[in-house]
């Protein structure tokens, strides 16, 4: 997603002109606009616009989004295709007030781009060959209605768009997430693919149940997507602020960077010998020293997770422990030594004194 205020020049100053005008102006362009969006609808129609073949247009779910998809008779044969509204929230999620009206703007300038590539941050990696080729709209009809789509080659493409624009430390903090998302729907289509071509290698294809790859797919992006619930309790943070003699900010506010290695120490180092450094490779740090995934992505649901939680539930009760017996920092970390060793590490032993 865009914003106003990482709009390209362009936009804002489309935005800017459009404040400029009267408002009399502005309903004289907006009617013109209305006339000129109704008309060429009518002339669409009146065409020769490519058709869905019959009985060949259908619904992918990937990851609860679903994804309009059908086979037409295209300018140039047959043509698998995916709708553009469909494409926009697989890759986005949602669409914000901002990001239209940007999008309005950007195509009053004459930049006709889809919402899915709008942020002027991937500009740089759009190239002219995907402008010219998947990025060129597709309007064909369904029964009685005109859909707007692309070539179904689009999703891998503007997946790797948003991939190369998160490796090269482009994106905005609010659309990584995109990126994130842009990635294991990269990985599941991946896996599908080579599943579909041993089944059409061996003939198995013929014989399958319909929307069986569908399914696995959608297995394979809600497993993906479930590590995104949240697994670290504000609490947490809050409690080692409070041993730490520190002003809690709230959770609006980034946290002292010392706070990172607290919490290598406190969790990931006690779960299990080489935990913290095989959860570190999945998910190494960029030029900008930031992981593009969070740890506890990586754990599984049936062992990982579990682990994780009960962990975590005894670390916090020893932190409202020692704040409740006025514990030093230390003394605190002392008594999770003793009582969480890491794996590996001597306990220390309490010899009288």
């Amino acid at each position: 997603m865009v914003d106003d205020d990482s709009a390209s020049g362009r936009v804002r100053s489309g935005l800017a002109r459009a404040a400029s005008l009267a408002p009399a102006r502005r309903s004289e362009i907006a009617k013109a606009a209305a006339e000129k969006r109704w008309g060429e609808k009518r002339e669409i129609d009146k065409t020769g616009i490519p058709r869905v073949l019959e009985g060949y247009a259908n619904t992918l779910v990937l990851a609860g989004t679903r994804l309009p998809c059908a086979v037409i008779n295209g300018p140039s044969g047959v043509q698998r295709v995916l709708s553009e509204n469909g494409i926009t929230n697989a890759i986005l999620g949602s669409r914000s007030g901002a990001s239209k009206r940007l999008k309005k703007a950007a195509h009053s300038e004459g930049a006709l781009l889809p919402l899915f590539v709008a942020p002027s941050q991937l500009f740089p990696f759009i190239t002219n060959d995907l402008r010219d080729g998947p990025l060129k709209p597709i309007d064909y009809m369904e029964g009685e209605r005109v859909v707007r789509g692309y070539d179904a080659s689009i999703l891998v493409a503007v997946c790797d768009v948003w991939l190369r624009a998160r490796e090269a430390g482009a994106l905005q903090k609010q659309q990584r997430a995109k990126a994130q998302k842009a990635e294991i729907l990269t990985r599941a289509l991946a896996q599908t693919g080579i599943i579909a071509l041993i089944d059409e290698a061996t003939g198995y294809e013929k014989v399958r149940p319909q929307n069986a790859l569908a399914a696995y797919l959608e297995l394979v992006v809600r497993t993906e997507l479930a590590a995104w619930v949240k697994r670290f309790p504000d609490e947490f943070y809050e409690n080692i602020y409070k041993l730490k003699n520190w002003v809690w900010p709230g959770m609006k506010k980034n946290r002292y960077s010392v706070v990172s290695h607290y919490t290598n120490d406190l969790i990931w180092s006690r779960l299990g010998p080489g935990v913290l450094e095989e959860l570190q490779s999945k998910s190494p740090k960029n030029e900008k020293g930031q992981r593009p995934t969070k740890l506890h992505q990586w754990l599984t649901d049936d062992i990982g997770h579990p682990m994780l939680s009960q962990h975590m539930h005894s670390i916090i009760m020893l932190q409202r422990l020692a704040i409740a017996n006025g514990q030093s920092w230390a003394r605190f970390l002392l008594t999770v030594d003793q009582v969480l060793p890491k794996k590996g590490n001597t306990l220390e032993l309490p010899f009288p004194t």
